[in-house]
């Protein structure tokens, strides 16, 4: 009986050890701000690390995958949705994540 009563002991106080590991685990990181291109505004959004990679929570409380990068997927997710679904062309030539070299460089000249 003893035995049982040590063993169930070692089970509790690991399982109270690990609780707070485990829910540590998919806490919040951080926060991410994503600014549209567009002019829609901007939007704010956590980000926490899971087992699989990185997500950000969308306004609804959807979590979705981030992908390059967490503020470009809460931005085309967000507040550039509707232009990323469109596709590229005039007046819509930033419309999806960042590519392996980054952010397209943009000029703006102005009198």
């Amino acid at each position: 009986m003893r035995p049982i009563m040590g063993l169930m002991l070692v089970i509790l106080v690991f399982s109270a050890l690990a609780t707070p590991v485990l829910a540590r685990k998919n806490s919040i990181a951080g926060y991410v701000v994503a600014r549209s291109d567009f002019g829609n505004g901007t939007v704010r959004g956590p980000v926490r690390h899971t087992r699989l990679g990185r997500q950000v929570r969308l306004p609804g409380g959807t979590w979705v995958y981030c992908r390059q990068s967490c503020s470009e997927t809460l931005r085309v997710e967000t507040v550039d949705f509707w232009q990323s679904r469109k596709g590229a062309g005039p007046g819509n030539e930033s419309t999806s994540d960042v590519s392996i070299f980054g952010r397209p460089l943009r000029f703006e000249f102005g009198w």
